[in-house]
């Protein structure tokens, strides 16, 4: 997963509308842990999510922040082989986030009860 990825799909929001977004992600990873940056942007929509993890025996835990809207929160869930299963939680917001990689290609879906409700991407290295 070590490295930079682009690509893009689509964002839906809370009216039920949806735009298509375009994506860069970068990951540095050290051992057991991970640092991820992905910002996504369209005409009229965008999320810069920041999240740093640490993977034990399957577990994944960690912390997150979307600095556009200048939020912030934990991450807990399963994964590993760029493989993950996570929940991204704060006061009031809670978004399920999947992950996987597959060689150069790699699929992203969050999903959300919020403003923001889901986002679908595909990514490449």
């Amino acid at each position: 997963m070590q490295g930079t990825w682009s690509g893009g799909g689509t964002v839906t929001l809370d009216d039920g509308s949806s735009e298509r977004i375009r994506c860069r992600a970068t990951y540095q990873v050290s051992g057991p842990v991970m640092e991820m940056s992905l910002t996504c942007a369209s005409d009229a929509y965008k999320f810069n999510l920041r999240a740093n993890t640490q993977a034990e025996g399957g577990n994944v835990a960690g912390t997150w922040s979307e600095t556009s809207r200048n939020i912030s929160g934990s991450l807990q869930g399963r994964g590993g082989g760029g493989n993950f299963q996570v929940v991204a939680a704060t006061a009031g917001f809670n978004a399920n986030i999947s992950l996987k990689t597959t060689g150069n290609k790699q699929t992203v879906a969050m999903h959300a009860d919020s403003v923001f409700r889901a986002a679908n991407i595909s990514l490449t290295k």
